[in-house]
């Protein structure tokens, strides 16, 4: 038995027909190997949404993706003070121009999901923002630079060593 296998637990779970299809149609459409590993996805994906939802200090990661359209030069200008009020949330930014007059901009945020919500907030109020949606994750990009740990000489400590293991 391999040390992934000896720390699973089974689940057993009645579906209605229709659903169980669906489910069999989606696990082949995406080349997964099994069920199993569909249904962890679609759970992981779940967990990271509910502790968005219920708990504003837990530290996430993720993207915000919006599409905009309007007078470009205005709306981009709002983006980017709304942005800068979240400088320690943005981590970057990428944008693209649409058919339509539409943009398309993603991006990279990690913080707590409190300030998070509130930045989508911020960005969904902004007239000519069409579609807003947020994906996070409880995965979290590693610290890059310890400034309050003197003589660490710019090293890389892990989330465990800077106080902050989940």
């Amino acid at each position: 038995m391999s040390a992934d296998s000896a720390s699973l637990a089974r689940l057993s779970m009645s579906l209605p027909a229709e659903l169980f299809r669906q489910l069999d149609m989606m696990v082949e459409e995406r080349g997964l190997p099994s069920r199993s590993q569909l249904m962890a996805e679609l759970i992981r994906h779940a967990l990271a949404e509910h502790e968005a939802l219920t708990r504003p200090e837990e530290m996430l990661a993720g993207t915000i993706t919006l599409v905009y359209r309007g007078d470009r030069g205005r709306v981009r200008q709002q983006l980017a003070e709304s942005q800068a009020d979240y400088l320690k949330e943005v981590i970057s930014s990428q944008h693209v121009f649409l058919e339509d007059d539409q943009s398309l901009e993603v991006l990279l945020v990690q913080g707590p999901a409190g300030r998070l919500k509130a930045l989508c907030d911020a960005l969904r109020a902004i007239r000519g923002v069409h579609q807003l949606k947020l994906v996070t994750t409880t995965a979290l990009l590693p610290p890059l630079h310890d400034h309050a740990a003197p003589g660490t000489r710019g090293r890389v400590r892990s989330r465990k060593q800077a106080g902050g293991a989940r």
